[in-house]
């Protein structure tokens, strides 16, 4: 590679990645590249993780390193083994693989009281007897230095005797902690003693009940990544603070010591990022599980229909950036889009039937329609779809005295049935409400395959579905479960909930969709000729067709885009006014 090149190469690494070149070329970390993804088993992974861990693997793949999945395990209360196998099948469907490194932190939890016995005989942590509110009083404001606590000074020969018998179990919860020994006055309130073992009899999801105390996230995290020899240590921007606390511990005990960056975490509009609100909303009912399809949770986003490539093209279009910031939704949708355009098969699908009889077609007659399965994949080919006297077409394609530009069926209109025939409508069938019941049309043998030897033209081509041969299905429509780009923007005395948006689910039933489904498996996935991309539910059978739709056709990105444009122009207008 020429210097040229490797310069226009390093100008487009995001900085992380700018960092991981550098160290290589410099020989820092011998050359090494290791890094971990290390989610807490106390939830679903949703689409900000998995910006967080293409980061981490993505990095360790381009950089010829390795990349842990580690589960922090260190809250037994909250932790389960399901959550523990649902994050790994995530992964997993993202494309990614630990190999043989699939770690906890649960596995380090001797070494990790070792090294808090260290620090206690090197009178750096002690166990105190401050209850959680005297804790926090004791710990002072950001603008106003902590106290010590009265037991700080303990001997070490007691704090070795009182941890010792925490470990075994003989204090209640809450009665005891083990804390850091180093500065109540610090500006970094991180820094004020932190506590690094409380007391839990809990049972624990892999530990069982051999441990009665157990370490806190921030004692825990910079010592599995020391364990594991990570080079690289990623996390999110709300860590930042935490960095000179993981340094403290690590120093002090004088153990390999990884490198921390920070990088800002992914907020998308009307989208709720945070997992304990999306746990409140499945333990209220809002939602039904971590699956359904409105929440943004990977095992919910499969279910929608996503695609896995569709989400790390994504976030590799965001990049990764230092500074927080909310991307559109809609960016989101149109790589969605991209992808299942081009991969997506074609099937012909009525969502609110309304009944078509050709009445000059043969009775008991049935024509069998080359239709293409995916006009941007060749080999994707063809398949048969019947077609019969009676049909059902959308009825939102038929008005009785339709506007000017309303080119769909109409009475005595003639208009194209996609890979079929010209039908012309001669006759509107009410029922005794007064409603359109049924709609009887002629059609032209001679235009088989949708064109007319005559060259005649018509301005629209409907999609239809043969009465005879068609299934019913049951079709969800998703939206945004939020109304707001920002759902925490609520009134004083509302929280984020006020914002849900009650037409985010509406189950149509009675649909119509070709045969060609009937062999569906879950999570396969269709675009809905002229109304959008669906995927096959996970609670669909052969006896109920289940069908979610994933996306519109519409792109809205580039409206979007067009938008912000437009506003940025605004902007600068506005201050050469005011110069």
């Amino acid at each position: 590679m020429t210097e040229t090149n490797e310069q226009n190469n390093e100008q487009r690494l995001d900085f992380i990645r700018q960092i991981v070149a550098n160290d290589i070329k410099n020989e820092i970390w011998d050359e090494r590249v290791h890094t971990r993804f290390p989610p807490e088993p106390n939830g679903r992974l949703h689409i900000g993780h998995a910006k967080a861990f293409c980061l981490n693997f993505g990095i360790a793949e381009e950089f010829n390193g390795k990349c842990n999945l580690r589960f922090d395990d260190t809250n037994p209360v909250k932790e389960e083994q399901e959550h523990v196998d649902a994050i790994t099948e995530d992964v997993k469907w993202m494309g990614w693989d630990w190999e043989d490194r699939l770690y906890f932190a649960s596995d380090y939890f001797g070494q990790m009281y070792d090294w808090a016995v260290q620090l206690i005989n090197d009178g750096k942590a002690y166990v105190c007897d401050l209850t959680a509110e005297e804790t926090r009083k004791y710990r002072g404001m950001l603008k106003e230095s902590g106290r010590n606590s009265p037991y700080r000074d303990r001997s070490v020969a007691e704090n070795l005797d009182l941890f010792d018998r925490m470990k075994n179990g003989e204090f209640p919860d809450g009665t005891k902690t083990l804390k850091a020994k180093i500065d109540m006055a610090s500006p970094n309130i991180n820094m004020r003693d932190p506590v690094m073992y409380r007391i839990l009899h809990a049972h624990h999801h892999r530990a069982g009940d051999d441990w009665c105390v157990y370490p806190m996230y921030d004692w825990a995290h910079g010592l599995e990544d020391s364990i594991e020899g990570i080079t690289h240590s990623l996390c999110s921007l709300e860590f930042e603070n935490h960095r000179p606390l993981y340094d403290w511990f690590l120093d002090a005990l004088g153990i390999y010591h990884p490198r921390q960056y920070e990088f800002a975490r992914l907020n998308l509009t009307y989208t709720m990022m945070s997992k304990r609100k999306l746990s409140q909303l499945i333990e209220d009912g809002l939602v039904s599980s971590w699956d359904d399809p409105r929440l943004p949770t990977l095992s919910g986003l499969r279910r929608r229909g996503f695609s896995p490539e569709s989400i790390r093209t994504f976030c590799k279009t965001i990049g990764v950036n230092k500074f927080n910031s909310t991307i559109d939704y809609a960016l989101l949708e149109h790589c969605l889009r991209d992808h299942l355009n081009a991969t997506s098969p074609r099937v012909m699908a009525v969502l609110n039937p309304l009944k078509v009889v050709i009445t000059n077609y043969p009775d008991g007659q049935t024509d069998e329609l080359d239709a293409i399965n995916n006009p941007n994949d060749e080999s994707a080919g063809t398949r048969i779809v019947p077609f019969s006297k009676e049909l059902y077409i959308e009825r939102d394609d038929f008005m009785e005295d339709p506007p000017r530009k309303f080119f769909r069926l109409a009475p005595g209109r003639e208009v194209r049935l996609r890979y079929a025939y010209f039908i012309t409508c001669t006759d509107v069938i009410k029922d005794e409400n007064g409603e359109i019941a049924e709609l009887h049309c002629t059609y032209d043998p001679e235009t088989r395959g949708g064109d007319a030897p005559d060259g005649r033209r018509v301005k629209a081509t409907m999609h239809w579905v043969s009465a005879k041969h068609a299934r019913d299905a049951e079709i969800r429509l998703y939206d945004h479960l939020f109304t707001k780009e920002n759902p925490e923007d609520v009134e004083d005395g509302q929280d984020f909930t006020a914002n849900l948006n009650p037409d985010s689910l509406k189950v149509l039933t009675g649909c119509k969709i070709e045969p060609s489904v009937k062999n569906t498996k879950p999570l396969d996935r269709f675009q809905f000729e002229r109304i959008g991309y669906f995927c096959t539910d996970t609670d669909s059978t052969p006896d109920k067709l289940i069908f979610n739709r994933t996306v519109g056709l519409r792109d809205t990105w580039a409206k979007v885009q067009k938008q912000q444009q437009d506003q940025k122009k605004q902007k600068q207008q506005k201050k050469k006014n005011n110069r």
